[in-house]
């Protein structure tokens, strides 16, 4: 791996990772985003990144970002990193943006019509490859924010009792609380009991609320 363009200590600010076995190039990038206030880390070939990939946990990316990866490289190539990060559902959440020479662009865009965010043919334009970096993030910001939503839905869904997830069912289902006593045989006072842990542990307030809320992860 090549030395940041950054210190490593950036926090949560949104970050590129720049991937490019021409060494020109991957300067020529950090400098643009540079100039623009933009964090970016720099790898010389695939390999190089997923080695980095390999010391994350499952929360990573947790601040907005984009990769920035160059089609054609020593070694592996873009195509074959952006598959294996496709088939570790990454891709949402690191959107790439492809970096290709005029040889290379039929299969750019086939990348992009599987999942790729976008594609750029050397020459390009820096204020145009700026302004998709940018929405890029907003991207990966939505992504993040939902992967962060199930993996909370998750957790309140596995600290329901099977009780409470029988009365859950019932509640989205729309019935009473009447209804409900009378189909699992108990009380309208154990529903009610249990109605409110739902809605607690849920971290909700109302019928809708929580049906909008299973749903919602989906999106």
């Amino acid at each position: 791996m090549m030395p940041s363009s950054h210190p490593a200590d950036v926090g949560r600010l949104p970050i590129v990772y720049l991937v490019d076995d021409e060494t020109v190039v991957l300067e020529a990038l950090a400098w643009l985003l540079r100039t623009r206030r933009i964090v970016s880390e720099r790898f010389s070939s695939a390999e190089a990144f997923e080695e980095m990939l390999a010391t994350r946990d499952a929360s990573w990316p947790d601040a907005p970002s984009c990769l920035v990866l160059d089609v054609r490289m020593g070694g592996d190539s873009g195509l074959m990193l952006f598959d294996r990060l496709q088939r570790a559902e990454l891709t949402r959440v690191l959107p790439v943006v492809f970096l290709t020479g005029h040889g290379d662009v039929p299969m750019a865009v086939a990348a992009v019509q599987r999942g790729a965010f976008d594609f750029f043919e050397k020459p390009f334009s820096d204020n145009k490859l700026v302004n998709r970096i940018e929405q890029a993030f907003a991207a990966s910001a939505q992504a993040i924010a939902q992967r962060r939503e199930r993996h909370a839905l998750q957790r309140a869904l596995a600290d329901l009792t099977e009780r409470e997830r029988e009365v859950m069912r019932l509640i989205v289902a729309g019935r009473p609380n009447k209804l409900i006593a009378d189909e699992l045989h108990i009380s309208v006072r154990t529903v009610e009991v249990h109605r409110a842990r739902v809605f607690e542990k849920m971290g909700v307030t109302s019928a809708v609320a929580l049906a909008n809320r299973l749903r919602e992860p989906a999106s």
